[in-house]
């Protein structure tokens, strides 16, 4: 079909998500797509911060092919070679308190059931969460998102979730009490705007956590697997150290096969009994061969140092170029914020055949690309935005 027939046929027979591009996107190898037009696209986007390796990156390709040949899918309720190879693989890079994981189907998923973890630890309801965070859809976790309309389409909401201000220490302290199960937090907030918080902040939040008994949940959806220069935020200078209890995953740990999961230290899991938890497809065979493959490309392929070597090459790139105020965020997730709103400069990169994200603030575009992206894709960018 072209074009104008799948446009159709989508808006015909599905219900209405979000506002969408006006391009098909029919095949994509590395930092690029194809449309249905045949259309070549730079795709600095990633698919919504999935498409860490890159699209169809040829290790996971074939680790998915392979699999695929053996069987699909089979639940929990056997053991399976290739989840135990990769929760093992996903344990070994994250910070070493973190031993134990828990695999789901998506981000939203993984929120609603760290928090269902972080009340059953504690024997407490009450979940504290921050302005501008976003952490899904379902109930509860729409419920501890305070960002512009989100909560509000969540109605009614979960009971007992209050916010306090995103890097400020002191209304952390003004709400927090022993009535408080956890504190979940993205410690980048990627869709209000890729904003940020002082490394301080996390690490006095740690400290609150541990007096008050609360369980502290990182959300890594978006800035976890290698996206901000380490295998995840916590544990890293940027979190000056912090570690939580919990970090919740998804979005780039498959590299596009749906899947999220939890990852939770000993003294959490001791809480988590038998039948406690559960899940249909978390888990499935086709998902963990996705997951280890992409940890493994992630690895052999030095991406994580190549984000790194991104963001400083964008931040010196973007020097004196007209309109650009500042660059947020950390490796490839990364806000440029501009004098105004910059909508304009989102539709003239699309039809520059750039792809690209807007944020909850109008002055902000999100780059989110594949952790393999080169400095020369990028100068395709900053040359248009020098024009």
């Amino acid at each position: 079909m072209n074009f104008t027939e799948i446009k159709h046929h989508e808006d015909e027979f599905q219900l209405a998500t979000y506002a969408k591009m006006d391009i098909a996107v029919e095949r994509g190898s590395g930092v690029w797509v194809w449309t249905s037009e045949g259309d070549k696209y730079l795709d600095l986007y990633g698919g919504h911060a999935v498409c860490a390796t890159g699209h169809s990156h040829p290790h996971v390709v074939r680790a998915i092919q392979e699999q695929s040949d053996k069987v699909l899918f089979y639940s929990n309720l056997v053991y399976s070679e290739i989840r135990a190879k990769a929760a093992e693989k996903l344990v070994t890079v994250a910070p070493d308190v973190l031993t134990k994981a828990f695999f789901c189907n998506s981000g939203t998923e993984a929120n609603e059931n760290a928090m269902r973890i972080a009340r059953m630890a504690t024997g407490r309801k009450k979940v504290l969460s921050f302005d501008g965070g976003f952490h899904g859809r379902t109930a509860d976790s729409i419920s501890a998102t305070f960002l512009g309309k989100y909560r509000d389409i969540g109605k009614p909401n979960v009971p007992d979730h209050v916010s306090a201000e995103f890097g400020n220490i002191e209304s952390v302290r003004a709400v927090a009490d022993r009535e408080t199960a956890a504190i979940i937090l993205e410690p980048i907030q990627s869709m209000a705007g890729v904003r940020e918080a002082s490394p301080a902040f996390f690490s006095e939040l740690r400290q609150i956590c541990y007096d008050l008994g609360i369980v502290l949940i990182f959300d890594e959806v978006q800035t976890g697997i290698g996206r901000t220069g380490n295998w995840f935020f916590a544990g890293s200078e940027h979190a000056d150290g912090a570690v939580p209890d919990i970090i919740t995953l998804a979005k780039s740990l498959g590299s596009g096969v749906p899947v999220g999961a939890c990852l939770v230290n000993d003294i959490v899991a001791t809480h988590i009994k038998t039948n406690d938890l559960g899940t249909t497809f978390g888990g499935g065979m086709l998902a963990m061969a996705a997951v280890l493959a992409t940890l493994e490309a992630i690895e052999d392929d030095d991406m994580i140092a190549n984000s790194v070597s991104i963001e400083q090459h964008l931040r010196d790139s973007l020097v004196g170029v007209a309109g650009v105020k500042a660059v947020l965020g950390k490796g490839c997730l990364i806000g440029i914020e501009f004098d105004e709103a910059c909508g304009a400069v989102h539709k003239k990169l699309l039809s520059q055949k750039i792809v690209t994200g807007t944020s909850s603030d109008p002055n902000v575009l999100r780059l989110l690309p594949p952790l393999m992206v080169s400095k020369d894709e990028i100068e395709m960018l900053v040359e248009v935005l020098r024009s």
